[in-house]
């Protein structure tokens, strides 16, 4: 069965009548929502789908507005297929992808101020618009990095001066677990990850060890 992103509301684009708590998610219940699911059932991909999510990443912020963020968005199932050469044993989940979102990037495209190089940290940042608002719309987008990027270049015709930098592997969550997904992979479809607590990682006026 394949599932379709349907339903529209005025004033915002189409929004899928299953996501969880109705029709329309805020900002923080869409980040709370996000999970790298791997159990996956394919879902109807359009160009209007596709249109919605380049406008988010469209829309976010870069250094000196730059916009370095590329993306392949590939979802004939012939190149799906294909593309399963480029991805590890421990991605054979994804082979029951609908789409893979390929994000691609280049330093000289971004500010490099000294030593800071900003082009990874804006085109992340146009990745997580994306991959929130497909969560909003009842997908999963699963970033990963067990891809190989010379099989991805080889197959895509990527230049080899464009970083392939991460794979998105997109469709709609299955409740049923894949039966290819490892011990491991099983528990993290059943519970979230455990999470560093907050303490660990933030600090306050000062930085202290």
């Amino acid at each position: 069965m394949v599932l379709n992103v349907l339903g529209r509301q005025p004033g915002l684009s189409h929004l899928n009548q299953d996501t969880p708590r109705g029709i329309f998610l805020d900002v923080k219940e869409a980040i709370k929502q996000r999970r790298a699911f791997r159990s996956l059932l394919p879902v109807k991909i359009t160009k209007e789908l596709i249109n919605d999510l380049s406008e988010c990443a469209q829309i976010t912020a870069s250094c000196f507005n730059n916009q370095p963020w590329r993306y392949i968005f590939v979802y004939d199932p012939e190149i799906l297929e294909k593309m399963h050469e480029a991805l590890s044993q421990g991605n054979v989940w994804a082979h029951k992808a609908s789409m893979i979102i390929v994000v691609l990037g280049k330093q000289e495209d971004d500010c490099v101020i000294h030593d800071r190089i900003y082009y990874r940290f804006d085109i992340g940042m146009a990745t997580s618009a994306m991959i929130l608002r497909a969560t909003e719309l009842g997908l999963v987008a699963h970033p990963i990095a067990g891809y190989s990027p010379r099989k991805t270049r080889e197959i895509l015709g990527i230049p080899d001066d464009i970083d392939v930098i991460t794979l998105v592997i997109v469709g709609k969550h299955s409740d049923k677990i894949d039966p290819v997904l490892s011990d491991k992979q099983v528990e993290a479809e059943k519970k979230r990850p455990e999470r560093i607590p907050i303490k660990k990682f933030v600090y306050l006026n000062k930085y202290k060890e």
